[in-house]
């Protein structure tokens, strides 16, 4: 019963093997000529890109040329691996193991299946080998491990990486020699050699005078808000008068660190001095009547805090009372 379903299952494996191999070459040429055609309107329109001088976008559309170029190369020797493959069917099938003549062809195709979307009958060949020789064999093909056997040439063409500057401008050039172009590829040849900065990782070089003009600023107004709330914090009613001048003094030494920082800003960048000490004044300025809102505060705090106390003594005496009276 066992060589009954061995011999109806290699029978069955072998006429699916056939049916697919026959539809994917079909597929294939058909796609190769739909290509073919895609491809010279593309060239075609690259050269009057280059005829009117916009070579930008003549750069990035032969990027898509040059992917498409690959792709058709690629079906053209997955063709002729699906014809070799078809013309060895009752090979596969009196062989447990994959034979040594047909593994190239065998891993290409495994390899180009879920690659190449448009042959959608390359997954079901990919498939029936699995079926045939396992998972292990097939997921050692996927991952390209040593001796997986698939074709250097396939790799390279149905690889995703962008192509280099070399390849662009080379079809760039044949394209210009295809159609009788005068160009000058110089432009272009220096665009594709220079070093383009990462954006993602932001602006790197700032200006050393600006980074001078901040810092300062930055602490002196850090110093005189502490002070204040210290200050304030520490405050007492009967001293108004030194808290005033406490308060006050952070932005006398705010104005001297800018009067610092213009001096030294103005040698860096040759500022204006009348406009920065006038910025200057402005800012210590509205340190001031930040230092006397703050103060302000504190007064109402404390004579919140006075108020509450008074009533907490008030209701603790009445209680007293009330104890007492019982």
């Amino acid at each position: 019963m066992s060589l009954l379903n061995q011999l109806f299952n290699r029978g069955v494996l072998g006429t699916r093997c056939k049916t697919c191999l026959n539809l994917a070459i079909s597929r294939i040429k058909l796609l190769q000529n739909k290509r073919d055609m895609q491809l010279k309107q593309m060239r075609k329109e690259i050269s009057q890109f280059l005829q009117a001088g916009q070579e930008a976008i003549a750069r990035i559309r032969v990027e898509h040329i040059i992917r498409e170029q690959n792709i058709w190369a690629a079906y053209e020797i997955l063709e002729l691996f699906c014809e070799f493959v078809l013309a060895r069917v009752p090979i596969i099938e009196s062989q447990k193991e994959c034979p040594s003549e047909l593994r190239e062809a065998i891993a290409s195709i495994i390899f180009a299946a879920p690659r190449c979307s448009d042959v959608p009958d390359l997954l079901q060949i990919k498939n029936l080998f699995t079926t045939k020789y396992g998972k292990e064999f097939v997921s050692a093909i996927s991952e390209l491990r040593p001796d997986s056997g698939v074709n250097r040439t396939i790799i390279e063409k149905l690889s995703v990486s962008a192509p280099s500057g070399e390849v662009k401008l080379k079809v760039l050039r044949d394209i210009a020699e295809e159609y009788n172009l005068t160009w000058d590829s110089s432009k272009t040849e220096a665009e594709f050699r220079k070093n383009h900065e990462d954006l993602l990782g932001g602006t790197k070089h700032v200006g050393a005078g600006a980074a001078v003009s901040h810092t300062p600023s930055k602490k002196g107004s850090n110093n005189s808000s502490h002070s204040i709330v210290e200050s304030s914090i520490k405050s007492v009613p009967d001293k108004q008068e030194y808290k005033y001048l406490e308060a006050s003094s952070p932005s006398n030494n705010n104005s001297w660190l800018n009067n610092n920082e213009i001096e030294q800003s103005h040698k860096n960048n040759d500022v204006p001095l009348g406009d920065a000490k006038s910025e200057t004044q402005f800012q210590s300025s509205d340190v001031l009547e930040k230092a006397r809102a703050a103060i302000a505060s504190a007064d109402r705090a404390s004579a919140v805090a006075r108020a509450a106390a008074q009533l907490v003594q008030s209701n603790f005496g009445s209680l007293k009372l009330e104890g007492k009276s019982s």
